[in-house]
C-alpha cells in the first residue's frame, strides 16, 4: 500500500479492565473511546470500583441509536468490540452504528471478516481452560484466516490481552514477532 495508507491503530485502551477494537471510522471511535474512558473515570471517582462493560456498553448504544432518530445527525460510522473483566466476569460485546450490540464468546468485526468467524464457530468450545498463549495462537489463526493474501507482521498486526490477574495490555513488537512467527 501507499505510504500515506499506512496501518492505522485499531485496538485502544478504555481502562486496566477493558480495551477495544474498532472496525471503520477511526474519528468516530476515537471520540467513543475518550466517551468511554470518561465514564470509566466517573464511575471509578464516585463508586471507587471499576465501571461494569454491561452498563457501559448499553450507554454506547443508547448514544449511537440517538443518532439514528435525528435527521440532522449522522450516525456513527464503526463497530466496536469490547472485551472487559469485572465482577459478572468476562465478556465480550459487539456493537453496531445502528445502537444494538450483542455478547460473544468469540467474535470478528471489520473487512474480510467471515473466514475469521467460521474459525472461530468451529473452535469456541475448546476455548475454555486454554492458556493465554493458547489464546493468542487460535486469534493469530483467525487472523491468517481472514487475511490470506496478506503476510501478518507485528507492523500490521495488535493485540491486546487482560485476564483476572492481568490488567489490559497490548503486546510489544516482540512478542507479535513471537505468536505471528
Amino acid at each position: 500500500p501507499h505510504d500515506l495508507a499506512s496501518y492505522q491503530e485499531k485496538v485502544f485502551e478504555i481502562d486496566h479492565h477493558m480495551g477495544i477494537v474498532i472496525s471503520g471510522m477511526t474519528a468516530d471511535a476515537r471520540f467513543l473511546t475518550k466517551f468511554m474512558r470518561n465514564e470509566c473515570l466517573n464511575y471509578e471517582y464516585a463508586h471507587g470500583s471499576n465501571h461494569p462493560c454491561e452498563r457501559l456498553v448499553v450507554k454506547i448504544g443508547k448514544k449511537s441509536q440517538v443518532k439514528t432518530c435525528n435527521p440532522s445527525k449522522r450516525p456513527f460510522g464503526v463497530g466496536l468490540l469490547i472485551g472487559s473483566i469485572d465482577e459478572a466476569g468476562t465478556h465480550l460485546f459487539e456493537t453496531c452504528p445502528s445502537g444494538n450490540y450483542y455478547e460473544f464468546v468469540a467474535m470478528a468485526i471489520g473487512d474480510r471478516c467471515q473466514s475469521a468467524k467460521t474459525y472461530m464457530e468451529k473452535h469456541f468450545e475448546t476455548f475454555g481452560g486454554k492458556s493465554l498463549d493458547e489464546l493468542i495462537k487460535h486469534g493469530v489463526s483467525a487472523l491468517r484466516a481472514s487475511a490470506q493474501d496478506t503476510d501478518l507482521t507485528e507492523h500490521n498486526v495488535s493485540i491486546g490481552v487482560l485476564g483476572k490477574d492481568c490488567p489490559y495490555r497490548t503486546l510489544s513488537k516482540e512478542e507479535l514477532r513471537q505468536h505471528l512467527g
